[in-house]
């Protein structure tokens, strides 16, 4: 296992030195985080040096001889720093920050810039560290020098922190670096970026306004039932009425009333049938079945499909420019796909490059593909496979822009139409009663009128 020497700071800003045994780069600088600690420096020993003396290089630094003169508890400033409340409280919620796409799309695009500017990855990854003002994403980013530094690419750090960086975006950069087109896959994700939050916001604005105003109906529903419902049958028990609520109102009272009694009827079915569904996504034939449904469901169906076929023929067309065969391009163009049915509809490709049929084939027959993309693969294959699917690209981009249009006239009238459901029922079960004692007409039956 190598061995580190590091440099780190307390909490309280007291500098430390220690030497360590780690398996990896990155992994030290995790385990030094989790004690609390800010790295500063890592220095790894060379195992030779471990082994045997050598000869004393000239201006290398004996990294040994240091760590038999230093007293490493008391590096830096002899006197301990003590930070003031404001500070705790300051350094704490930098810790705790919340990392945004936001930060995410400004380090893609930065990079970007500064790879078209001939930066090497350390020289780019140092720069925009010096400029990251979030401080949790500071230190992932740190992370990823570190172990560009110790000669690993930069998507194995990212596999790290999925949680921070997308699935499709992390194998973006590792089908650039595979292919040694890392400037054009940052091109790639920074668009994958941009389209993501664009698709995101017209959701949001369509959906987010109709999902509070149906649930505000169900609340009034609810409480209207158990609080309007009982009072206006108290109102005609109290003048000798024999006038009646609505039948429907009746009846979702009742219901009401039996939920609240028997709630854990209820719940233990909604959560067993949760529980049984998530079971069958997480096994294989489930997973494959989730995945084709994605691909079929209505109104998202088909821009799910066009989006990861997209991404997949950009994919693809950036590995052919830089060389690659088609079965090679396919093999690394996958790593941006995560549908099982895509991704079995390119194994299925590949195999049929290695018997002598046609790798575009399995697309056609899948029917997910609209004809006119796999004809104009198909008319690639006889002419230039490169230029046709550049033009591909150009005629994907406006097909999808098409399929947002739709679903942004289609949705609101699905949503509409649910909460106009919603509304229609809340006016028979609570604002009829509410109408019949407003106009009075109960008062005549109870005086026999």
């Amino acid at each position: 296992m190598p061995s580190y020497v590091y440099r780190a700071v307390t909490r309280t800003g007291l500098v430390v030195r220690n030497k360590v045994e780690a398996p990896s780069r990155q992994s030290l600088i995790k385990t030094i985080k989790n004690n609390d600690l800010t790295p500063i420096s890592i220095e790894q020993v060379s195992y030779r040096s471990l082994n045997k003396q050598k000869k004393q290089k000239k201006n290398v630094t004996n990294i040994e001889e240091i760590m038999k003169n230093v007293n490493t508890t008391q590096l830096g400033d002899k006197r301990q720093k003590t930070l003031s409340r404001k500070e705790k409280i300051n350094l704490y919620f930098a810790k705790t920050e919340k990392i945004t796409q936001r930060d995410i799309v400004v380090f893609t695009q930065n990079f970007y810039l500064l790879k078209k500017a001939n930066f090497n990855n350390i020289h780019a990854l140092n720069t925009i560290i010096e400029g990251t003002e979030n401080i949790s994403f500071k230190g992932i980013l740190e992370d990823i020098l570190a172990g560009v530094e110790a000669g690993e690419n930069m998507y194995t750090t990212m596999e790290y922190y999925s949680n921070v960086f997308p699935y499709i975006y992390i194998n973006m950069i590792k089908v650039g670096e595979l292919s040694g087109s890392l400037t054009n896959s940052l091109e790639q994700a920074v668009k994958y970026l941009d389209d993501t939050e664009a698709i995101n916001k017209k959701l949001r604005s369509i959906l987010i306004p109709n999902i509070i105003q149906f649930i505000l109906l169900i609340v009034m529903l609810v409480v209207g039932t158990l609080v309007a419902i009982p009072a206006i049958q108290n109102v005609f028990d109290e003048v000798g009425s024999s006038a009646t609520l609505p039948g429907v109102t009746l009846w979702f009272a009742d219901f009401i009333d039996k939920v609240i009694e028997y709630w854990y009827i209820p719940t233990l079915i909604i959560v067993a049938i949760v529980g049984v569904i998530l079971f069958y996504i997480n096994t294989p034939k489930g997973k494959y079945n989730f995945h084709y449904f994605k691909y079929k469901m209505p109104i998202f169906g088909e821009l799910i499909y066009a989006l990861d076929f997209s991404r997949l023929m950009r994919a693809m067309l950036l590995n052919l420019k830089n060389g690659m065969r088609i079965q090679e391009a396919l093999e690394v163009s996958k790593n941006v796909i995560q549908n099982y049915v895509m991704l079995s509809i390119i194994e299925t490709s590949i195999n049929n490059i290695l018997i002598g049929q046609s790798w575009i084939e399995p697309f056609e027959k899948a029917g997910l593909s609209k004809p006119m993309t796999t004809e104009m693969l198909k008319i690639g294959m006889q002419t230039d496979l490169t230029e046709m699917m550049e033009k591909l690209l150009e005629y994907m981009d406006i097909d999808i822009d098409n399929i947002m249009t739709k679903i942004m006239k289609a949705l609101p009238q699905v949503v509409y139409a649910i909460v106009g459901v919603v509304l229609i029922f809340f006016v028979l079960v609570v604002l009829v009663p509410c109408v019949q004692v407003y106009m009075g007409n109960f008062l005549f039956d109870a005086y026999g009128v």
